[in-house]
């Protein structure tokens, strides 16, 4: 009865364990709804004119449309997610176009975006990938 108790226990704090981990790694992965602001590209920190102008983008479940601003041009597209194994496609969407003083990084910020086939998460940290090269770009929850 002993064991049988202790193997028992032992089980139930296995199933407690998987289930918090479980829970916390789909939080802290959940990249949709959030505002995130571009930091670096290409592995190099951005250099803006303009600081005001920062990138960034968000992710809408609804309707699986993405939307943001480049810089000075405000783009949008639908985009596809699986989350449980971390990709990402953005679909070619829509833009304004206004000359800037920022469109190199707005023009490489774009894609950036479009080339991207996974993510990583890590913190307040969002990285876009393409296969296992380099990051593309990389963004902070705003």
């Amino acid at each position: 009865m002993k064991n049988l108790f202790y193997y028992l226990s032992a089980l139930l704090l296995m199933v407690s364990i998987t289930a918090c981990k479980t829970t916390t790694a789909q939080t802290t992965t959940d990249i949709t709804g959030k505002t995130w602001k571009l930091t670096e590209l290409n592995g190099k920190p951005i250099q803006l004119k303009n600081p005001k102008n920062n990138p960034y983008f968000k992710l809408d479940m609804n309707g699986m449309r993405y939307e943001g601003h480049a810089g000075c041009n405000g783009l949008g597209g639908t985009f596809e997610i699986k989350p449980d194994v971390m990709r990402i496609k953005f679909n070619q969407g829509m833009s304004t176009m206004m000359a800037c003083e920022d469109l190199d990084i707005e023009n490489q910020f774009t894609k950036a975006i479009l080339a991207a086939d996974n993510y990583s998460v890590n913190g307040n940290t969002l990285t876009l990938n393409k296969a296992r090269m380099a990051p593309l770009a990389k963004f902070v929850l705003q």
